[in-house]
């Protein structure tokens, strides 16, 4: 039996989905056939739920009676303002609605490994300190010779962070990404939003929040200020997805023309900016250059010619780590979760119709 602190919490999380679907207590209300003042006395914790009200307010709110009835994890706790009426704007619902997906996939990753069909990998640290982009820098090569990367292109950024330890679902929801480590789990969000460069550079950003340490320990988050922390792993990310090296070593090649950096940022699929910094940085262009460079654009015609028409998607259609995706798979056949369960997991990533047809009883996840 949830005590009355319990039912306090249980309230507050109702109203912050609420308030992150921009639906107003009557609107909810409504939708689960209860009066507007019940809601608002559920919301304030003076009201218990039972199980079928707690259903309704899941399937009405798009989110699962676990989030509804479980704690979340301290550091999403502290990561940002509690949505309320007073704070409510388009970007808290989005930074709202994308911490609740990483919770609940947060959820659903523990669920493989509790039925152990999903093998955690161990979480990649950085044994360095890292206080300036430089010592990002040098992270981001450190992490390239732990995988063996070298300074060749990542051929699956949600393959690497995988093996790095973190668990990377891609969504629809607006946005740019969000992570958070819990115990010995590593989990990131990434959107869809922008093109596939920047959702690149939102999950290698993503992944340095887990190399370089979490805001509440480690020397980068103690002794910096968030926007100075940020940029920080931004330089990470960069160095992650296309390393100075590879800029150094195309001008080996002769001189460094602007063709030369769009064949560089379609191999390495980043995006044309982030491409023009590396220049910048290892002294290829200098400061003028890239601004007459960053406008215009290469465009899409421009990065395909210089793939020879090939296309090489990543984060496009992709949504799940391919060992996560295999877990599920797994834990399916196996009988340990439902076919509805199975397709629920893989978010989007298959369809009812793309699992062969099973004749044996399946049980309830």
């Amino acid at each position: 039996m949830a005590g009355q602190q319990d039912w306090s919490r249980i309230g507050e999380q109702v109203r912050q989905v609420r308030l992150s679907a921009g639906m107003s207590q009557q609107e909810l209300a409504d939708s689960v056939g209860l009066d507007r003042t019940m809601l608002a006395k559920i919301e304030a914790g003076n009201r218990r739920l039972d199980g079928v009200e707690l259903a309704r307010l899941s399937r009405a709110l798009n989110v699962s009676m676990e989030y509804l009835i479980e704690p979340r994890p301290a550091v999403v706790s502290r990561r940002s303002a509690v949505l309320t009426e007073e704070t409510d704007t388009q970007a808290a619902r989005a930074s709202e609605r994308l911490e609740i997906a990483l919770i609940e996939w947060l959820r659903n990753v523990r669920q493989l490994a509790d039925i152990g069909t999903l093998r955690a990998h161990p979480l990649a640290r950085y044994p360095g300190t890292v206080t300036s982009d430089a010592d990002a820098r040098q992270a981001a090569q450190w992490l390239r010779q732990q995988t063996s990367l070298g300074n060749e292109p990542i051929d699956s950024i949600l393959g690497l962070c995988e093996r790095a330890g973190q668990w990377v679902l891609v969504t629809d929801l607006p946005g740019d990404g969000a992570s958070l480590i819990d115990a010995e789990f590593a989990v990131a969000v990434v959107s869809t939003a922008g093109d596939p460069g920047r959702r690149r550079a939102t999950a290698a950003h993503e992944l340095g929040h887990l190399i370089l340490g979490d805001e509440y320990s480690s020397d980068l988050g103690v002794n910096t200020s968030r926007a100075d922390r940020e940029a920080v792993i931004d330089a990470f990310a960069a160095e992650l997805l296309l390393p100075m090296a590879a800029v150094v070593r195309a001008r080996d090649n002769g001189p460094v023309t602007r063709e030369t950096l769009i064949d560089l940022a379609a191999r390495y699929r980043t995006s044309w900016l982030l491409a023009l910094r590396q220049a910048e940085q290892a002294n290829i262009i200098d400061i003028g250059t890239r601004r007459a460079w960053s406008n215009p654009r290469p465009s899409h015609a421009e990065f395909m010619e210089a793939l020879g028409w090939t296309p090489q998607p990543d984060l496009t259609t992709v949504r799940v780590p391919p060992s996560y995706a295999h877990a599920v798979i797994e834990a399916w056949r196996s009988h340990r979760i439902t076919r509805a369960r199975a397709v629920e997991l893989m978010h989007g990533q298959i369809t009812d119709a793309d699992l062969p047809e099973d004749d044996d009883q399946e049980i309830a996840p």
